[in-house]
């Protein structure tokens, strides 16, 4: 149990990340089916890709708030400052992912499950290295 308590201690920002990140897409899916089983309307594109629209915002959301207290634990005074460039990097993961299933799946022509899984472990890579590096770095009071 000293041995399990060590390593945690030694990876505690990676582990509760990764916990987090469990979390978020736990939020991402329940808010996800609450829109399609109450207001939208999955057989519609647009109430599709409203309700997808609604759980990523939720999802990073959550993703925010628990990663600036429990992954990161700042103590950044600019919230709103750290909550943008949040966003602003979300974004460009969402960015990544997009073009590298683009490219894997559209040009290259692998199997897109396969790419998929391929895509999350880079983009909660990048993830983390943005949010560890450019958002939370608690070098701006």
């Amino acid at each position: 149990m000293d041995k399990l308590k060590e390593l945690y201690f030694k990876y505690k920002e990676i582990v509760n990340y990764l916990i987090v990140g469990g979390l978020t897409t736990v939020v991402s899916l329940s808010v996800y089916f609450i829109c399609v089983s109450t207001f939208c309307d999955p057989t519609s594109p647009l109430q599709l890709q409203v309700a997808n629209v609604i759980s990523w915002v939720a999802a990073v959301t959550f993703a925010f708030f628990t990663n600036r207290k429990y992954v990161f634990e700042s103590t950044g005074k600019n919230i709103w400052a750290e909550a943008g460039k949040f966003y602003i990097s979300r974004l460009s993961t969402l960015g990544i992912d997009m073009l590298i299933m683009f490219i894997t799946v559209t040009v290259l022509g692998m199997n897109d499950k396969v790419a998929k899984l391929i895509v999350q472990v880079v983009v909660t890579i990048t993830n983390y290295l943005f949010s560890k590096y450019l958002v939370f770095n608690n070098k701006n009071p």
